[in-house]
């Protein structure tokens, strides 16, 4: 593995400009290591990271994906000779709720001692971690929430490697002012939108970043369907959808939800032209294998998925290999993918730190450390702004097409062209 070097002046408020630009074979395929122990040769143990995920409860669908993709990442590294020679171990912690967050945390920074931590898929839950390793004097690196709120509260040692909120809308509305808008045949300020959203942090946030971000767009005709992820019957919810006949629904669900709205809306005979999902429960495979034909047409702006130009995304190949050997089946969805390319980020970072996990050893290193897009699994490339957040990385939008999620946008990333829903299909 080819990597950079990290002069001892670097911070996070450095401009990326002086960063020296990696060459990040390990962020494509996991592989790394290195000769040699911590800095002064000193320490020879495995280098001990928290890894909080949600893997019981509402959350672990998505959770348990997410944490899959990390430790194939540290399996990998630790085959190919660990980090300048000690074995990587991620000391997992379920964490289902904001409560299980917030003590496992305090315990894996103040009991454990481990001064770095990864995670977490949900928002509400990076949020609580982060804030405890952020107060703490620890080191936090999320690799799959997307909350506004988590990069936005002034912590200097807490990072993203994987888009926001915010990230999602933009494309969102590029994709409706590029695709949906000139296909309906109207303007901008003619197109309806409603927002369905579950109504914790994570859909607050994404509706939050739309809103901005569709009014300096010019779409002013947006009304709001929020709900409660965990209700078992969303038919009042449907009918407000029907009620208000919109061109376009942007939705931000989890799993069980997601599948709920959608087998309900086709029960009620309801068909929007774009229905575009957030991520979430929209890109499981279990929601085209539960919905069948019923998925048809629903979009979904999110982490890369697997039908995707490979040109575009080298790594995602072996990745699925690796998934596949270690658990026996196909990846859920392209959450595993996000937090494998993110862990490796994390683990090339600790190369240039000789394995040092303090805040200040990392933070420096992260500061300085970039990747050009396009050249790893997930096709994002690395460069943090001065709130730690990784500028690099992007969501695609893909379209559930006879029970496969294809990319549809861009057209650089895409397998197939983007088709709107109609009435009969």
């Amino acid at each position: 593995m080819t990597t950079s070097k990290i002069s001892g002046s670097a911070r996070r408020h450095r401009t990326m400009s002086v960063a020296t630009v990696l060459t990040v074979t390990m962020v494509l395929t996991g592989c790394g290591g290195g000769e040699g122990g911590a800095e002064g040769g000193e320490e020879s143990g495995p280098i001990r990271i928290a890894a909080l995920y949600p893997t019981s409860g509402s959350l672990a669908l998505l959770g348990e994906e997410s944490w899959r993709g990390a430790n194939i990442a540290a399996q990998q590294i630790n085959e190919a000779g660990g980090i300048n020679g000690r074995e990587v171990e991620l000391v997992q912690a379920d964490v289902p709720d904001v409560n299980g967050a917030t003590s496992e945390a305090r315990r894996l920074l103040d009991g454990e001692g481990l001064e770095l931590a990864i995670g977490t898929y949900s928002s509400s839950l990076a949020l609580a971690a982060s804030e405890v390793y952020a107060r703490g004097g620890g080191t936090y690196a999320e690799l799959g929430a997307i909350s506004e709120e988590y990069n936005d509260r002034g912590y200097e040692n807490v990072w993203r490697i994987n888009p926001s909120a915010g990230n999602f809308a933009e494309v969102q509305i590029e994709f409706i002012s590029e695709f949906v808008a000139p296909e309906l045949g109207i303007g901008l300020d003619e197109v309806e939108v409603l927002l369905v959203h579950e109504d914790s942090s994570y859909g607050s946030s994404v509706v939050r970043s739309v809103e901005t971000l569709a009014a300096e767009a010019g779409i002013t005709n947006i009304e709001y369907a929020p709900y409660n992820a965990k209700s078992t019957d969303l038919s009042s919810t449907v009918l407000g959808i029907e009620q208000a006949d919109p061109d376009v629904v942007i939705a931000v669900s989890y799993a069980s939800d997601a599948i709920l709205l959608a087998r309900q809306m086709e029960e009620n005979g309801v068909v929007v032209p774009a229905f575009i999902g957030t991520g979430g429960g929209h890109a499981l495979s279990s929601f085209g294998e539960t919905l069948g034909a019923a998925a048809d047409y629903v979009f979904n702006v999110d982490f890369p998925q697997y039908a995707i130009n490979p040109e575009a995304t080298p790594g995602l190949e072996e990745f699925v290999t690796m998934y596949e050997e270690e658990y026996g089946e196909s990846p859920a969805s392209g959450h595993s993918l996000a937090n494998f390319m993110g862990a490796n980020v994390v683990f090339d970072i600790l190369e240039q730190t000789g394995g040092d996990t303090s805040a200040e050893a990392f933070g420096e290193a992260a500061a300085a450390y970039t990747a050009e897009e396009g050249t790893t699994a997930t096709g994002w490339g690395v460069g943090f702004n001065d709130a730690g957040q990784n500028t690099l990385a992007t969501t695609y939008v893909m379209q559930w097409r006879d029970g496969t999620l294809e990319t549809v946008y861009p057209e650089l990333v895409a397998t197939i062209e983007p088709q709107l829903a109609t009435e009969g299909q």
